[in-house]
């Protein structure tokens, strides 16, 4: 392992903390720290937070202080919803240039860069090949503010890998995301009971799961990667086979002309419609993946086992999300779990994987009381209703056999 003392940026996003929590597993690490501007949304055991923004000067201060050799930045905005041209700006181009400014100061300690990127890069069109690899280039120029920023934010990259040769970059364009914890255009639009579609159009989509994306930031990380991966899990499915493994109805609502001013509507009612996922409705996109794989990386999950994956979290969201506590991060207590010396810590990999199991058990278990209590609540109130009409025991009085198999089967 090549890497020993990393700066993770972006850490409140879900990529940034899930990366340093992955990366803490990795004792032949020193140090981890993490930047950005929010309190992180995960719970962190060795990784220090530095609440600062994307300024240079103060990002170089804490790189040469810290003895950085590793930055990997998840910071970029790879979804247009929600979000304005000023902010894709500030965080995709000028943010960008400041990460790499702070990397860039004579005597700078910093000799590996990891860049999570996005497929728009490649943008969306009709004559498009049938999957891009990392060593082709746009078929047309950007046409919407995303596109533009990511590619003005790559061209930065770039710049600095020329410039600066001791330093070892790995860009990773990353697919359509899906997953339990993530809130994209398109996991809202796959969440609605319909699958909106363009009329005359079943494109082809492609996707990786969002634990395959966090485990190649930690392979690009702690492995020595250079120059650009595409990350994409294998196969590729058309809107209508994903529409069908999720269990919903594909409805070609969309006229194939005007489909902006058709698209008002929705995007007023809540739907969330970008210019990026218009063309992605209507010419897809595909991916080729060896070259990550060549690297050694495997990924966990293909683009179909994804989407039921999504399918699975969908049907269970209601239940799980009643059990989750959301976590907050306080720094005092944070000092104090990590620093004190009462605190006491499993010692060994056989006691953290006893701990983990422990707590996965009593996830499970709740889980399982949670759906045997709700699954039957129609039986449960005759039951009541029962109760109530003879305290003294109804349900013993009830008569036995194939009558009282029959009522059983009715509350089921």
């Amino acid at each position: 392992m090549s890497s020993r003392r990393v700066l993770v940026t972006g850490l409140s996003s879900y990529w940034g903390g899930r990366l340093a929590q992955a990366l803490e597993r990795h004792p032949a690490i020193e140090a981890i720290v993490g930047v950005d501007v929010e309190e992180p949304h995960v719970e962190l055991e060795r990784t220090e937070f530095v609440q600062v923004g994307a300024d240079h000067a103060l990002l170089r201060r804490i790189v040469e202080a810290a003895r950085i050799d590793t930055v990997v930045d998840t910071r970029l905005i790879v979804d247009s919803w929600g979000v304005s041209a000023g902010e894709l700006h500030d965080q995709n181009v000028a943010g960008t240039m400041n990460i790499l400014a702070a990397c860039s100061g004579p005597g700078s300690p910093v000799r590996r860069l990891v860049f999570k990127s996005s497929a728009h890069y490649y943008g969306c069109h009709q004559d498009d090949p049938a999957f891009f690899d990392e060593g082709m280039p746009r078929t047309h120029p950007p046409e919407t503010t995303l596109e533009r920023e990511i590619l003005e934010a790559e061209a930065s990259v770039a710049d600095f890998a020329e410039q600066r040769p001791d330093v070892r970059v790995a860009l990773l364009r990353c697919t359509m995301v899906l997953g339990p914890d993530i809130d994209t255009s398109h996991a809202r639009l796959f969440s609605l009971p319909v699958v909106p579609m363009i009329l005359g159009f079943d494109p082809r989509y492609q996707f990786v799961h969002q634990d395959d994306v966090v485990r190649a930031l930690e392979h690009a990380t702690v492995n020595d990667l250079h120059g650009i991966y595409n990350v994409a899990a294998d196969g590729v499915l058309v809107l209508s086979e994903v529409a069908g493994l999720l269990g919903k109805l594909p409805v070609p609502i969309l006229p194939p002309w005007g489909t902006s001013l058709a698209t008002t509507l929705l995007r007023r009612l809540g739907v969330p419609v970008t210019p990026e996922m218009l063309r992605l409705l209507r010419f897809g996109r595909g991916l080729d993946n060896r070259r990550l794989k060549a690297t050694g990386f495997h990924y966990r999950y293909t683009s179909r086992e994804t989407v039921l994956k999504f399918a699975e979290h969908l049907r269970l969201h209601p239940i799980v999300r009643a059990m989750q506590e959301p976590y907050r991060y306080e720094r005092a207590v944070e000092e104090f779990l990590r620093w004190s010396p009462y605190v006491k810590r499993p010692h060994g990999p056989e006691e953290q994987l006893r701990a983990r199991i422990a707590a996965l058990e009593t996830t499970v278990g709740e889980l399982e009381r949670r759906l045997r209590a709700g699954a039957s609540p129609a039986g449960g109130a005759r039951r009541r209703r029962r109760r109530e009409a003879d305290p003294e025991g109804a349900d013993d009085k009830a008569p036995v056999g194939k009558a009282s198999v029959a009522v059983e089967d009715g509350e089921r």
